[in-house]
């Protein structure tokens, strides 16, 4: 049986300890985050990409009209700062005072070093710590090169090693651990609520605010929700961050995969096995590869990917003309969106670049995050979820195409369903 939740005092104001998702870009907003926190929780409005609105109340396109990155950037900067201030202004407007507002903006670093270096300094301003499950959760996950991303772990040891050192911080047991990712149901959770190991335990829901009445997604994207599968969310490392990240496997992430399938290593001189010239999509280049890559490589070139590109692993992936135009197109169109991109060699610094070789097997995910948020396809875009999206489907909440509103959905999961 279901043990319930107790309300939790959060920045001096009591709140259910259920928190919003703070998912960029334009996935949350003011609507959504303003009615989760009416309803009693802990709203999160992404400030990554913000939407702002013009006199009239429609979204501003973010358009970048400047010829250099440079510049583009210092207009992604405006459309940054303009946009995060508006979501927050509405979204406190609609809560009425209720609940309590975050904002996501992207920063994922060890809760140990950033404790030491400068958190603790500020203790007093510390309101919650989340543990994000890297193996369960939506979106960009922190896992690390020691662990394998086809072996998950258990949670709970992890976040009471986290409690430890916090508490050898000497931070309060009232200050809480927010669980995030994996979660649907508080029911599965009821050994975590009141356990004097853990101390107090909050929880964030990322997907599941997805599909509800004030969720700012298209209704496409909303529809494809309900359709998914078990197993249909992959942890895949395609991302230009350098992260691992969560989507839905859909043709544009299969694409991505065939994409990088279709590699091959390359030496710049004969050495080892490399023996061999590749005669097909470099057009002359000395290229010198394997027997069995060559054989390859001209299979995918009669199959019309007559396109090699290089990457900055020694390795060249086969591509069609109008794959490689959309790449190079995307990669000019850059701007800087961030500090250290693979799919780009931009960077933040006084050169402009990174000094590495830009990854065609990668993608600009300003450009389809920003197009499947306002209105894009769902199968020619990145589509995040977290990996229990497919209760949608099975979850009777849901049953013939019920969408709740957001007081609907957290009612519902106060009940540990």
């Amino acid at each position: 049986m279901f043990k319930g939740l107790s309300p939790i005092v959060y920045n001096g104001r009591e709140v259910w300890p259920l928190i919003e998702g703070g998912k960029g870009v334009a996935a949350t907003n003011h609507a959504s985050a303003g009615a989760w926190a009416a309803a009693g929780g802990i709203g999160t409005v992404s400030a990554v990409n913000a939407d702002s609105y013009d006199a009239e109340g429609k979204i501003i396109p973010q358009v970048y009209k400047a010829l250099t990155r440079r510049e583009r950037h210092e207009e992604l900067i405006e459309y940054a700062i303009e946009g995060a201030v508006q979501q927050v202004r509405r979204a406190w407007e609609i809560a009425g005072g209720q609940g309590a507002i975050n904002i996501n903006v992207l920063w994922d670093r060890a809760f140990r070093a950033l404790w030491k270096r400068a958190y603790s300094k500020a203790s007093e301003w510390l309101a919650a710590v989340v543990y994000e499950d890297p193996w369960l959760a939506g979106g960009h996950n922190g896992l690390s090169n020691a662990e394998d991303p086809l072996i998950p772990q258990d949670p709970y040891p992890r976040v009471r090693d986290l409690r430890a050192t916090m508490r050898e911080g000497g931070i309060s047991d009232d200050v809480p651990i927010v669980m995030a990712g994996g979660v649907w149901y508080l029911r599965d959770w009821n050994d975590w609520i009141d356990n004097p190991e853990l101390g107090k335990i909050a929880f964030q829901f990322g997907t599941r605010p997805l599909l509800t009445q004030e969720s700012p997604i298209p209704e496409e994207w909303k529809a494809k929700l309900m359709e998914i599968e078990e197993g249909e969310v992959l942890l895949h490392r395609f991302s230009p961050t350098g992260f691992y990240s969560s989507a839905v496997r859909n043709p544009f992430l299969r694409n991505l995969e065939a994409r990088s399938e279709r590699q091959i290593a390359f030496s710049t001189q004969e050495a080892g096995d490399h023996v061999f010239q590749l005669d097909v999509g470099v057009k002359g280049k000395n290229f010198w590869v394997t027997q069995g890559d060559l054989l390859r490589a001209r299979e995918w070139f009669g199959q019309g990917f007559t396109d090699a590109l290089k990457t900055p692993d020694n390795t060249l992936v086969f591509v069609t003309p109008e794959e490689k135009g959309i790449i190079r197109k995307d990669q000019a169109d850059c701007m800087g969106c961030l500090s250290q991109c693979s799919f780009s060699s931009w960077a933040d610094s006084e050169t402009n670049s990174t000094g590495r070789l830009a990854d065609p097997r990668s993608f600009c995910i300003q450009k389809t995050l920003q197009d499947i948020a306002h209105g894009g396809p769902t199968d020619q875009n990145l589509m995040f979820a977290g990996h229990a999206a497919y209760n949608f489907k099975r979850d009777p909440f849901y049953s013939n195409g019920f969408v709740p509103n957001v007081k609907q959905l957290v009612d519902r999961i106060l009940t540990g369903d």
